[in-house]
C-alpha cells in the first residue's frame, strides 16, 4: 500500500470527534486509507443492496449490530442513518467510533450539516499526489508519462493502462453519479459536455458558450458541472477579489482534479503526444493546480488558492493567500526558463507591493534556481511547495 500523506490528519480528527468523515472521488483510495488506520472496525458498505435495505429499514437495529462503530462505506445512499448515529455518539461520548465515507459531496455534506454538525471531523481525499508517489518509488521519470497516466490508485496496484482504465470509469462512476444526483435523457449530450470540459482545463469558464458548444442549455450546463463538482471531478478557481487593479476578470477558471483523465477525454493516446498538444500548458497548469490543492487537503485545510488576471492580460496563475499575504505562482510548461515567463509575476510584485508574499515559477524543467525576487521550481519539487501553502 502506498502511504497516504491524510493519516496523519485522520488519526488527529479522531481524537478529537466522535465521527470521522472521508469523502473524495471514487476510486480515490477511501476505504483503503479507513481499512488502514481502523483495521479494527468492521467495515460495511452500503452499496450492497441487501446491507443498504436492511440499514433502510430498520436503521437502530442495523446499527446495533455494531457497538464498537463502524466504517460505513457511501453512507450518503442511507439518509435515515445519520439522525440514529447523531444519537448514538451523543450518548456515547466515545471519539472516533464512525468512519463514514462517500463519493457525493454535496450528499454526505448536506446530511452531515443537517444531523452531525459540530460532530464530524472532514477529510478530503483526493487521488494520489506526486509526493505520495515519489515517496513510495511508484513516480513517473518523465511529465509526460505523470500527466498521461494520472493518479488514480488502481493504475498502481494492478496491470492495467490508463487508456484501459478510465473509459470504465467514466462508464462505471461518473455516469452512475449523474444518473443518481439529476435526472439525464441524453446521455451522448453528456458524454460530449464532459470532453468539452476537458477541453477547457485551465481556462476561464464561459457556461453560455460551453452549453451552445454542447447543444444544450445554459441552465443544464450550470445543473451537470455541478454533478461534476459534486463527484470530485471538476473543480473550479476563483479570482482573487482584493482590488489591485479596478479592471479584473471575474470569471472562474475550470480544472480537472485529475490529469490522466483529462487525458483520456481529449482523446490522447500516448504520452508522447503531450510533447506537441496545444493543450500541453493547460494540462501541466492543471496537474500542478491539482497537486497544490492536494498538499492543503491531504493536511485537513481548505484550499486557499485564488488566481489573479486584469482586462488588459496580466496574469498569475495561482494566488495562494496565507494570511494577509498572497504568494504569487506562476506554472509555465516550457523547459527552459526565460525571461517572459515573468512578466506576470513583476506586474503582480508591483501592484502588490508589501501584500505580496515570496514569489514562486514551477516549470516543465529539471533545475531549481533562486532569482533575485522569484524562486523557481522544476515540476518533480511540486510536492515541496504544495506543503508550504
Amino acid at each position: 500500500m502506498i502511504k497516504r500523506k491524510a493519516i496523519d490528519t485522520v488519526l488527529r480528527l479522531c481524537k478529537g470527534f466522535p465521527v470521522l468523515a472521508i469523502t473524495g472521488p471514487r476510486q480515490s483510495g477511501k476505504t483503503t486509507l479507513a481499512q488502514a488506520v481502523f483495521p479494527e472496525k468492521p467495515y460495511v458498505s452500503l452499496e450492497d443492496p441487501d446491507t443498504r435495505a436492511f440499514a433502510d429499514t430498520d436503521p437502530r437495529a442495523f446499527l446495533g449490530r455494531y457497538p464498537d462503530g463502524a466504517i460505513l462505506d457511501e453512507v450518503q445512499r442511507c439518509p435515515d442513518l445519520f439522525s440514529y448515529i447523531q444519537a448514538i455518539v451523543d450518548q456515547d461520548q466515545r471519539m472516533g467510533l464512525y468512519i463514514l465515507t462517500g463519493s457525493q459531496q454535496f450528499g454526505l455534506r448536506s446530511k452531515i450539516t443537517q444531523s452531525l454538525a459540530g460532530r464530524v471531523g472532514m477529510v478530503q481525499l483526493l487521488p494520489f499526489s506526486h509526493g505520495e508517489l515519489l515517496d513510495a518509488g511508484r513516480s513517473h521519470a518523465e511529465l509526460e508519462t505523470t500527466i498521461y497516466s494520472g493518479s488514480y490508485p488502481p493504475l498502481y496496484d494492478r496491470e492495467v493502462s490508463p487508456a484501459d482504465w478510465y473509459p470504465g470509469y467514466v462508464s462505471t462512476y461518473v455516469e452512475r453519479d449523474l444518473h443518481q444526483l439529476i435526472q439525464v435523457r441524453d446521455l451522448k449530450s453528456f458524454q460530449l459536455f464532459l470532453r468539452m470540459c476537458a477541453a477547457r482545463t485551465g481556462q476561464l469558464l464561459n457556461l453560455s458558450s460551453l452549453a451552445n458548444d454542447c447543444g444544450i442549455t445554459h441552465n443544464t450546463a450550470k445543473a451537470w458541472l455541478s454533478v461534476l463538482e459534486a463527484s470530485y471531478i471538476v473543480f473550479l478557481l476563483h479570482p482573487h477579489c482584493r482590488n489591485f487593479n479596478k479592471r479584473l476578470i471575474k470569471s472562474p477558471k475550470l480544472y480537472f482534479f485529475d490529469t490522466g483523465l483529462v487525458s483520456w477525454l481529449l482523446g490522447i493516446q500516448e504520452q508522447s503526444q503531450i510533447t506537441i498538444h496545444s493543450l500541453r500548458g493547460a494540462l501541466f497548469e492543471t496537474w500542478v493546480v491539482a497537486e497544490l490543492i492536494k498538499g492543503r487537503l491531504n493536511r485537513g485545510l481548505q484550499p486557499n488558492l485564488y488566481f489573479w488576471r486584469d482586462s488588459t492580460g496580466n496574469e498569475v496563475d495561482v494566488l495562494a493567500e496565507q494570511g494577509e499575504r498572497l504568494l504569487p505562482i506562476e506554472v509555465k510548461s516550457g523547459r527552459t526558463v526565460t525571461a517572459d515567463y515573468f512578466t506576470g509575476l513583476d506586474k503582480w510584485l508591483q501592484l502588490a507591493a508589501g501584500s505580496s508574499g515570496p514569489a514562486h515559477l514551477v516549470y516543465a524543467g529539471d533545475d531549481s534556481q533562486q532569482r533575485t525576487r522569484v524562486n523557481v521550481i522544476p515540476w518533480r519539487n511540486i510536492s515541496i511547495l504544495a506543503e508550504q501553502l
